[in-house]
């Protein structure tokens, strides 16, 4: 084989591998899951969600969850109009592992700050749809209900 059909070979592979490598890294990982929750209509139903995908896995050592929450949904999450039953529901759920996250933008945008929402919540300064983003690139698969 001449040097010039080596190098045409190995050059020709050689994207393949690493767009194999790269896919391959990216490859969601079922035990690490993040809920997007916009919709306030939906807040109960996306905690119900969540009991059942903790309960299902076999129990927060099983799988790891985050709720990154923006838009009108965050409302149900203040502390001062929070619900009793998204309360207890949030209670439950942190205690279980969930972590929670409240968009930076949408709290500028209702004027709330961190102490305002319901204990257990980090602020994801960058905006919701950013840590979204960012928890894919972990691994996360992705779930909007």
């Amino acid at each position: 084989m001449h040097r010039r059909n080596l190098l045409t070979i190995l050059s020709a592979s050689m994207p393949a591998s690493l767009i194999a490598a790269r896919a391959e890294a990216a490859t969601p990982d079922q035990s690490k899951v993040a809920y997007h929750l916009a919709d306030l209509d939906k807040v109960e139903f996306v905690l119900g969600n969540i009991k059942n995908h903790f309960a299902s896995m076999g129990g927060p050592d099983k799988v790891t969850i985050a709720l990154v929450v923006h838009g009108p949904a965050l409302k149900a999450f203040h502390s001062a109009g929070a619900s009793a039953e998204v309360t207890q529901r949030t209670d439950q759920l942190k205690k279980s592992g969930l972590a929670l996250h409240a968009c930076g933008n949408t709290m500028r945008a209702q004027s709330v700050a961190l102490k305002d929402l319901l204990p257990g919540f980090v602020v994801a300064d960058e905006g919701g749809v950013v840590k979204l983003a960012a928890l894919q690139a972990q691994g996360y698969v992705y779930l909007r209900p």
